[in-house]
């Protein structure tokens, strides 16, 4: 049997889930839990409540939200307003999830995860929003389709990774989420060039009255 996961294995897998769930959380979720149930991803004794996610249920309905997050992220625009309901959705359950990796018996360490994950997993929603915002401008979907595979891709390779060489995905997920800013700043500056456009427009003549 797999020897249960050290501490780096452990920060690797926080920091990758953290990110993901930023991305797809429904798909981290139901991947975790696929893990758990197959024994590719064996835990320590203090984090035996994480295998609630192995629970039938619970990956039920992470795999309905899932297959419904995979075709609303393919159409242009409603994958903007999936986002926007996610704003509160994705950091919480990131938090919560990189929590629940945490030694219980150290509170204060917990307090800090759950503040690290919820804000990582914050950044990578911010950054993955913004970008897609910033593609939707496009007239064509076709852009929009690419980008939405590519994330569906990255975040499957990824979720490998976090099973299999989770320092490593720790890594990936560091860098993944400094890139998360860049679309952050992308989209600032679009939406600041279209406020000042439309601040600069002259106001439309005042009708004369008879």
């Amino acid at each position: 049997m797999t020897e249960p996961l050290g501490i780096a294995e452990i920060l690797g897998i926080a920091a990758s889930i953290s990110l993901l769930s930023g991305w797809r959380l429904y798909l981290t979720v139901l991947a975790t839990g696929l893990a758990m149930r197959l024994g590719a991803l064996p835990l320590p004794e203090h984090l035996a409540a994480l295998q609630v996610l192995a629970n039938p249920w619970v990956m039920g309905v992470a795999g309905v939200a899932a297959f419904m997050e995979f075709f609303a992220d393919k159409i242009l625009w409603l994958d903007s307003l999936w986002d926007s309901v996610h704003t509160f959705i994705r950091p919480v359950g990131g938090a919560l999830l990189t929590l629940a990796v945490i030694d219980p018996s150290d509170p204060a360490t917990q307090a800090i995860a759950f503040i690290l994950g919820g804000g990582a997993s914050l950044l990578a929603h911010g950054g993955k929003a913004s970008a897609r915002a910033v593609v939707n401008t496009s007239p064509e979907p076709v852009s929009n389709l690419a980008v939405s595979t590519v994330e569906d891709v990255a975040t499957t390779g990824l979720l490998y990774l976090a099973y299999t060489n989770p320092v490593a995905a720790g890594v990936v997920a560091l860098v993944l989420l400094v890139l998360a800013i860049i679309p952050l700043v992308i989209a600032w500056r679009v939406l600041r060039k279209i406020f000042l456009r439309v601040r600069a427009e002259p106001a439309p003549p005042a009708a004369i009255e008879g």
